[in-house]
């Protein structure tokens, strides 16, 4: 008589695993608003509106940024190399206006 070889294999997600859909998963949820982001390379900062999340990208329609030259244009900002975001909710604090007085 054959033995019955079969496995049942039970795949648990690790903690980054989890941590990394739950943020992408954030990002998902604020498509169309605006958000703050901090990153640890150049340009660093992002003040925008999100547009939309294509894999573990965040597409933002940038207003603000540390450059004037790269403002007013679509960023895909890797989630993962974000340091720092706050998305705006009905209620919260709103992300302030930068403009610059001359």
């Amino acid at each position: 008589m054959k033995e019955n070889n079969l496995l049942t294999e039970i795949n648990i997600p690790s903690n980054n695993d989890i941590h990394d859909e739950a943020l992408i998963n954030e990002f998902v949820n604020g498509v169309g608003k605006n958000v703050f982001i901090l990153t640890p390379s150049y340009p660093f900062v992002f003040i925008g509106r999100i547009i939309d999340v294509v894999g573990d990208h965040v597409v933002v329609d940038v207003k603000v940024t540390t450059i004037g030259e790269l403002e007013n244009r679509n960023w895909s900002i890797h989630i993962h190399q974000i340091e720092v975001f706050y998305i705006e909710e009905k209620g919260m604090p709103k992300i302030p206006e930068l403009k610059v007085d001359i």
